[in-house]
This record gives C-alpha cells, structure tokens and sequence, in this order.
C-alpha cells in the first residue's frame, strides 16, 4: 500500500516535534492515534524512521529523508489546495472571452483593467474574431462567453443584450454626400460601395438593408478588415457603411461620418452562454464587472449605446 498523506503529515510532524505528545498536541489529535500512523507508514516503507525511548524519538538516516519527502509532498498539497480554493472562489484562473474585434479593441479595455484591479490573479485571454468563429468558440467550450452579434437562432447558446451599435455611412472628405447632416442607404446605394468580406456580421447587416430599400449596391470592392475599408474610402475609391463600434479601427485616414437613415439600422451586442455549461466564478464575475460598467455609463463611442 501506498503511504497516506495523513501518515505523511503525522509523521512530519512527530519527527519535527521530535515528541509523539507535542506533535499530538499540535495537530489536536491522540497520541495513540498519532503512533499508530507513524507505525503504519514504518511498516509500508519497511524502515525504522524513529528511535523512540520513553521522553524523545531522534530521526534515523532513513528518517530523515523521509522528513524531506514528506515535508516536500506536504507542502506541495497545501500549495495546491490553497490554489484550488482560489479558482473555486474566482481569484485565480483565465477568463477566456471571444468577441469581435471592434469589442476587444474598444469596449472591453476599460472593463478588462477594472476586473484586474480587483483580481490580478485571474488572467484575460481575448480570442477575436468574426462571429461566426466566436460563437463557435463558446459552443465547444473555448471560451467561458462571447461578446458579438446575434447570429442565427441555436439551441445551445443563450443571448443577454448588451450594447446597440448604429451604423454611419462612411465618405471621403470632399464628397458630395458629407454635406449633409444624414445619408439615406438608397443615397449610399448609388456611389460606389467599399464591403467588407462576406463572413463579415457588417456585411450580413448591410446586404439586408440594401434589399430592404430595394436598391443595388454592387461591391466596387471587397476587404477582409474593416481598417482596410477605411484607407479605401480616405483614398477616394468609394463609400461604406460601418457600425460606430469600429471606427476607431479605421486608422488616420480622412473619412467623413454621418448617420445613416431611412432606414435607422442598429447591430445588436450580446453575450452569449452555452445554456447547458456552468461557468467558472472568474467567468460570472467579469460579467459582473461588466455590468456594473454598463450600469453606470460606462464610456461609450458616439453611436453606440448600453441595452
């Protein structure tokens, strides 16, 4: 039979003692209890460990090695339990967070440094990505919840609204349109018109405003970034349309931006939970700090708005 770490820790702590009562004293435990695990763990290792006589035991060559690797073993599960107990209390762990880019790059710093504060224990891995690949990080358990765009219904996520985000029509400076204080989407439809990839939850919303309106609204070009969009549009080679989160993803070019209406369009925000999987304390209290940034108005981008 393998050694306990009960008689490790009883054994530990008589050979420290160098006192079958002290050690009793100390651990709050019978002495007679105490030698009997002493006896068990010299009977598995088959070596004295102690030499007893009626007031004392002193440490044999096999006793004191013993004493390291039980102190070592000892240590080590305190160590480890100490840290178990600190994830099971959220004070230690990774929260793992999928969103989009525009999340991670502008709404979630803020809320990131005040969980920190709070918990410099628990580290913030931050996957981005399209919406596609966020929500499918959530779904095999990548990550603790996404912060992302509604996406299509499914059975194994769960949405909490979170922020509204509305789209602006983006113009190179000096264009006709940026004289206006609005630009209709029909408006937009008849200029030449920068999109991002199709993958993209911004050209998902787009293709359906412009089929709402009925109006066509042929891709002068496609782009894989919403950045690269924004240097083409600042270089005079078209129009976009972009939800407001991103603008601050469009880098130093000279772009206009003015409201687009008729119609108003909003992409909506949410936090997304496997609804079958229970998340780890870390997890539920960064979402509580990032509600408690929400409920007192947080910072927001001009456009974008808390749900």
């Amino acid at each position: 039979m393998e050694a306990t770490l009960r008689q490790l820790a009883a054994y530990a702590a008589v050979a420290r003692a160098g006192s079958f009562t002290a050690a009793a004293a100390d651990l709050h435990v019978s002495q007679s209890s105490l030698s009997r695990a002493v006896a068990d763990l010299e009977r598995q290792l088959g070596a004295q460990l102690l030499e007893r006589d009626t007031r004392n035991v002193r440490l044999t060559a096999a006793g004191a090695e013993a004493l390291r690797i039980s102190e070592q073993i000892v240590n080590a599960h305190r160590a480890g339990m100490k840290e178990l107990r600190r994830f099971l209390l959220g004070e230690s762990g990774t929260v793992a967070v999928a969103t989009l880019p525009s999340v991670a790059a502008v709404l979630l710093p803020q809320v990131i440094s005040g969980f920190r504060r709070q918990r410099p224990q628990v580290a913030v891995r931050i996957m981005d990505g399209l919406e596609r690949t966020v929500l499918g990080r959530v779904a095999s358990g990548d990550a603790d919840f996404a912060i992302t765009t509604v996406g299509g219904p499914s059975d194994q996520l769960e949405h909490h609204p979170l922020a509204r985000d509305r789209f602006v029509a983006l113009l190179p400076e000096g264009h006709r349109l940026a004289e206006q204080p609005e630009v209709t989407w029909e408006e937009l439809a008849r200029e030449p018109f920068l999109a991002v990839g199709r993958e993209s939850s911004v050209r998902r919303l787009t293709d359906a405003t412009f089929a709402q309106v009925d109006a066509q609204a042929a891709p002068a070009a496609e782009a894989g970034s919403v950045a690269t969009v924004g240097g083409l549009v600042a270089a005079g080679l078209g129009v976009s349309a972009m939800p407001a989160l991103v603008l601050p993803l469009m880098g130093a070019g000279s772009v206009v931006c003015r409201p687009l209406v008729e119609p108003v369009v909003e992409r909506r925000l949410d936090i997304a939970l496997h609804a079958r999987r229970a998340l780890p304390l870390a997890a539920h209290r960064f979402l509580e700090t990032l509600e408690e940034y929400r409920l007192q108005g947080g910072d927001l981008p001009p456009g974008v708005s808390w749900a």
